[in-house]
C-alpha cells in the first residue's frame, strides 16, 4: 500500500445480503475507527423501499440510483477528507466497481459472509425492517461473492457483532485502515 493512500481518508462500505449484520457491523466500525457513519437503505429511493417491502426483488435499474447515491456521499466526504463508513448490500461486482469509480480511490469493503441457515435466522429476528425473509433467496442468487477482488475483506458472521467488528478491522488493518 503505498504511503499516500495510508494518509489519506478512507470509505469502507460494509457489504453482504439482508440480514448479514451489516448496520450493526459498520456501527461498531465507524465508533472503532472515529468514522461516520451511513445506513445505505436510507438513501434507497421510495419506491425501492416499497418494492422490497412487497416481497418484489429490486433490479439492476432499480439499484443504480441508489448506488450512484451512495457513491456521490461517499466522494463527498473523501473530498472533505472525512473518512465515512456505507452499509450497503453490492451484491455484484458490477456496483462494486461503480462505486469504486464514484469514490474515485481509497475505498475498501467489508463483506459479511454466513449460511443461509444463519441468515434466515437472523432476519427472522429483526423487528421493524422492510425487507421481508422471502426476498433473502434472490439476494444470496444475486450475490457475486467478491472473493480476490482489491480492498475487500471476508468475515465470517457467525460471531458477536463486537467479534465481527474486531476481525474486520484485523482485516483491514493492513490496508491502511485503522483507528
Amino acid at each position: 500500500m503505498p504511503d499516500e493512500q495510508m494518509n489519506k481518508p478512507h470509505a469502507i462500505i460494509v457489504m453482504g445480503v439482508s440480514g448479514c449484520g451489516k448496520s450493526s457491523v459498520g456501527e461498531k466500525l465507524a465508533e472503532a475507527l472515529h468514522l461516520a457513519f451511513v445506513e445505505g437503505d436510507a438513501l434507497h429511493p421510495a419506491a425501492n423501499v416499497e418494492k422490497m417491502s412487497k416481497g418484489v426483488p429490486l433490479t439492476d435499474e432499480d439499484r443504480m440510483p441508489w448506488l450512484d447515491r451512495i457513491g456521490e456521499d461517499i466522494k463527498a466526504s473523501l473530498e472533505k477528507s472525512k473518512g465515512i463508513i456505507v452499509s450497503c448490500s453490492a451484491l455484484k461486482r458490477l456496483y462494486r466497481d461503480r462505486l469504486r469509480a464514484a469514490a474515485g480511490g481509497n475505498l475498501f469493503f467489508v463483506y459479511l459472509e454466513g449460511s443461509r441457515a444463519l441468515l434466515m435466522k437472523r432476519m427472522g429476528e429483526r423487528k421493524g425492517h422492510f425487507m421481508p425473509v422471502s426476498l433473502l433467496d434472490s439476494q444470496l442468487a444475486t450475490l457475486e461473492v467478491p472473493t480476490g477482488e482489491p480492498g475487500v475483506v471476508t468475515v465470517d458472521i457467525d460471531d458477536t457483532v463486537d467479534g465481527i467488528a474486531a476481525t474486520a478491522l484485523k482485516g483491514l488493518a493492513p490496508l491502511g485502515v485503522t483507528g
